[in-house]
């Protein structure tokens, strides 16, 4: 089966985050890629210095530059947005970074105030860019992770219980809100349950420009996950949190109609050295998953084969849609003018998961023992074999950074 090449619109390689880095770096990260069939992907610069977008881009491009394999773009991540912050928008436009995440989560870290997020919202709409959400509301799942701890309820499973389903949709319900009262286009990433989707259809029957994505854990793991002991509990704690699995279905139809218009991966690898640093407090274990290299295999098991969606809806939803909504004007089909972007997938060609079966740099593998029916056997970036039946063909620096534009014109319900 040949398609265009994927796109993961939501990656954090390099990434610092409590401390530690998440341990894929453009090179390991962009191999795994390649692997999955992805020839593209949007990762987040964040902003570090109070007032400062510039050197957040500038540090992660220097990060990306003559490591990675495949293409790569930026969203910038405004965890400060102050008057100076909000007139750096411009420029970043200029540089080719149209999206611009806001979380409404993290407290005291990240999280921005609903002033805050309407005045970006206000500046994004005026420079024709895309605000992004991280949609929990922060200052109740900071009220619940502390009686959770002081009541000694520490083990894995309290990341999930101290941030329910009604903490997600309420933040979407005031994004989609905000939105539509300043005029700006919404994009709500990783979409985890039934609860938060139907946030977004009743925006979008509104007219509000809303849209959001899923991620791939949200459509196979559940909370059980979590359940597991010790360090093995830990592995799954991500946010929003893995849910009950009775969302998987409103979920996959949800993304069978185009109401989640893509589904990527949130891929935010730590090995286990760095899970085990919230044994005794699941505040302190670093969120994030390694997806990337599964996504494909896992949509095609999960969603194609059981008839959950169709292989056409499958490409629509993880490099068509995408490559639309964020500006990615040559990437997405296979058509004349456009990067010669192809993934080669092969649905009768099983492959194990495996920590000795992947490029991702993580000790572990979410699936492990798990055999996948299909696997991706080459992936051509800009007409060139990155990726060959398990082998890596280019060398650290194929991959280029895409300047993106436009992304607010994509916005068509």
């Amino acid at each position: 089966m040949v398609m265009p090449g994927l796109i993961d619109n939501h990656t954090h390689l390099s990434m610092p985050f409590m401390g530690m880095m998440s341990s894929d770096d453009y090179d390991t990260g962009t191999r795994a890629a390649a692997a999955g069939g992805v020839t593209c992907l949007v990762d987040f610069s964040i902003q570090r210095e109070p007032d400062n977008l510039r050197s957040a881009l500038a540090e992660w491009q220097g990060r990306a530059d003559g490591a990675a394999h495949v293409d790569y773009g930026f969203h910038m991540a405004i965890t400060n947005a102050s008057e100076s912050a909000l007139d750096e928008m411009e420029l970043m436009t200029e540089e080719g970074v149209c999206s611009f995440k806001l979380f409404m989560a993290y407290k005291g870290e990240l999280m921005v105030r609903d002033d805050e997020l309407a005045a970006a919202m206000e500046r994004a709409r005026d420079l024709g860019g895309l605000i992004m959400v991280h949609a929990e509301n922060g200052d109740v799942v900071d009220l619940l992770v502390k009686r959770a701890l002081a009541r000694g309820d520490t083990s894995a499973i309290n990341h999930a219980l101290t941030r329910p389903e009604f903490v997600e949709a309420e933040a979407t319900g005031r994004a989609a809100k905000l939105a539509q009262y300043t005029g700006a286009s919404l994009f709500v990433v990783h979409v985890t349950c039934a609860a938060a989707a139907a946030e977004i259809e009743a925006a979008q029957q509104r007219g509000a420009h809303v849209s959001a994505e899923t991620c791939t854990q949200y459509l196979v793991n559940t909370i059980d996950d979590l359940r597991r002991d010790g360090v093995e509990g830990a592995r799954y704690i991500c946010s929003p949190p893995l849910r009950e699995a009775s969302n998987h279905e409103p979920l996959w139809d949800y993304v069978r109609r185009g109401v989640l218009e893509s589904v990527s991966t949130d891929h935010c690898p730590f090995n286990y050295e760095q899970k085990s640093r919230g044994l005794d407090n699941f505040s302190l274990v670093p969120n994030g998953l390694p997806v990337i290299q599964h996504r494909l295999a896992k949509l095609w098991d999960e969603g194609v084969v059981p008839g959950r969606i169709t292989p056409s809806q499958l490409v629509d939803r993880t490099s068509t849609t995408i490559a639309r909504r964020f500006g990615l004007h040559d990437k997405g089909s296979i058509s004349p003018g456009k990067d010669a972007d192809i993934c080669v997938f092969d649905p009768a060609a099983p492959r194990g998961y495996g920590v000795d079966n992947t490029f991702m740099n993580v000790d572990y593998d979410l699936y492990e023992g798990e055999t996948a029916s299909g696997s991706v056997r080459h992936t051509f970036c800009r007409g060139e074999l990155v990726y060959d039946r398990g082998e890596i063909r280019t060398q650290p620096g194929h991959g280029r950074f895409v300047r993106r534009s436009g992304a607010r014109a994509a916005v068509a319900a």
